[in-house]
């Protein structure tokens, strides 16, 4: 005789391979993982929100910083030119070009600052054990909806090569909003790397309830 399934809502799928394993609930500080592929499925970790919620306002002000601030100055022939984050996407605005513009100014700067706020805005009650805000669940939705369209990381490694090619032809100074930038990769990375999706989704849904 075949045994019961569990009910939906104890289910949860791997985001790898689509495994299913039955949620259940962990001792603090604890992991787990697919049965099938070993990628990591829910944490029982306390402080993690609390955590990642710091990593993300940490790379807001870092992102606010990184197009407020001078990306690179160039030094050529007695010719002098300081450039930034904006002045880069500014710099297809001009006629067929202009789409382009607008294609770099979200994937390298919209979308990572509202995957950023919408995080800030789902996760900072839940830190302070009050009601989630109207709308969170939504609003961290939309977080892991915009994850893939983030290329934040894509435009500075495309930066770097730049910078190794250009070294030879002129003096190259790196500005404040480089390293910003770079540490805006660096601790979304981390984030990412830390946060448990479906943790979140619980903590979300029973502080709405």
């Amino acid at each position: 005789m075949t045994a019961p399934l569990p009910p939906l809502d104890d289910l949860i799928a791997c985001p790898q391979c689509d495994t299913l394993h039955v949620a259940r609930d962990m001792p603090d500080g604890t992991r787990a993982y697919c049965q099938r592929c070993g990628v990591l499925l829910m944490t029982s970790q306390p402080a993690a929100i609390a955590q990642i919620l710091s990593l993300a306002l940490t790379a807001f002000i870092m992102m606010i910083a990184a197009i407020s601030f001078p990306f690179l100055t160039l030094d050529a022939g007695g010719l002098h030119n300081a450039t930034s984050v904006i002045d880069a996407v500014l710099a297809f605005n001009d006629g067929l070009a202009f789409p382009l513009a607008i294609a770099v100014g979200f994937f390298i700067v919209l979308i990572p600052l509202i995957r950023l706020g919408t995080l800030i805005y789902a996760l900072g009650p839940l830190v302070r054990e009050q009601p989630a805000r109207t709308g969170a669940r939504v609003a961290f939705g939309i977080a892991e909806w915009l994850r893939p369209w983030s290329m934040a990381e894509i435009f500075i490694v495309g930066v770097t090569v730049a910078l190794i090619k250009v070294a030879g032809l002129a003096a190259v100074t790196i500005g404040p909003a480089f390293w910003a930038f770079a540490g805006v990769v660096v601790i979304t990375a981390l984030k990412d790397t830390m946060i448990c999706r479906y943790s979140i989704w619980e903590a979300l849904e029973h502080s709405a309830a």
